[in-house]
């Protein structure tokens, strides 16, 4: 049975007419004739009693009548849903987030979003960079800020340079220090930012360039990660802005320079969720002053 069938199927029930049936769906009237007669072979029955002065529902097309009803107002139902969320006036629309996100802040650019589109929903999921990944890879995600190299099966967006900094504490014997050379920090005490991308990158460096760490402690919550190096367990390394917000003693990493590129990926360049294009064009738009990159402060969990 096929949608236009039914449709055909209720405009005769209204018209009792096989004529004026085909000019209300703008049909010639053997087309009409030919979908109605193909219903009733599928469905094994006559719908109709076709005389020259009248046309009536048999048994079967009293039984089928009221489904027809049915399928109809579901159809319209679903347009409606259907115009709702191209409209924006309703929609899902997903997005992770690594911890240390500090190229904008996120929470108020959602916060402007909702505004502008209070009839969408929306979901932040927080996670490490293989975790988001993937979970934009499924399609589980539509849009994704993540650190570090992009993998080839996502497509890109937009990108940012995120500076990384050495975090101390008052009284460490770097603390007075503006920058400071990896190979300066051979054998220190670090706090280490467990399971990050972050930490990958930190790892890869300081073994690059043959500078040993002494792991004495590790977090996988920023705030906590910063609590600790200022109870004096350790240094760490955390991006610039989350430095900033903590007002402990932090300098910048030479030799090799410490940065990463955050990226906004999704899973295609073509975003087939009108709610996920409406938030991609609005995060890519340039922010209000309050809220602008530069200035934006670190968020109170930041990147994995």
């Amino acid at each position: 049975m096929e949608l236009r069938q039914v449709e055909h199927f209720l405009a005769v029930v209204r018209h009792r007419s096989f004529t004026r049936a085909a000019q209300d769906v703008h049909v010639v009237q053997s087309a009409l004739s030919a979908s109605i007669r193909k219903l009733e072979t599928d469905l094994g029955a006559e719908l109709f009693d076709r005389t020259t002065r009248r046309v009536t529902l048999t048994p079967a097309g009293e039984a089928l009548l009221p489904l027809a009803h049915r399928i109809e107002g579901d159809v319209e139902s679903a347009r409606g849903e259907v115009a709702a969320v191209t409209g924006l006036s309703r929609g899902r629309v997903s997005i992770g987030t690594i911890q240390t996100l500090t190229v904008l802040d996120l929470p108020a650019r959602l916060g402007e979003f909702r505004t502008r589109y209070p009839g969408i929903r929306i979901s932040v999921r927080e996670g490490t960079i293989p975790g988001l990944t993937a979970a934009v890879a499924a399609g589980e995600l539509d849009l994704s800020y993540v650190g570090g190299p992009l993998p080839e099966e996502l497509t890109e967006f937009g990108r940012w340079h995120q500076n990384l900094v050495l975090l101390t504490y008052p009284g460490h014997r770097l603390a007075n220090r503006r920058r400071i050379r990896v190979a300066d920090l051979d054998g220190e005490p670090f706090v280490d930012f467990t399971g990050s991308g972050l930490q990958a990158l930190v790892d890869r460096a300081f073994t690059e360039a043959g500078v040993r760490r002494d792991q004495v402690c590790e977090a996988s919550h920023v705030p906590l990660l910063v609590d600790l190096v200022a109870a004096g367990l350790g240094i760490t390394v955390v991006p610039e802005q989350v430095a900033e917000r903590s007002g402990l003693p932090f300098a910048r990493v030479t030799q090799p320079t410490l940065a990463r590129t955050i990226h906004l990926t999704g899973r295609s360049a073509r975003l087939t969720n009108p709610a996920a294009r409406a938030l991609l064009d609005h995060l890519l738009a340039p922010a209000p002053a309050r809220t602008r990159p530069d200035r934006a402060p670190a968020p109170r969990s930041s990147s994995r």
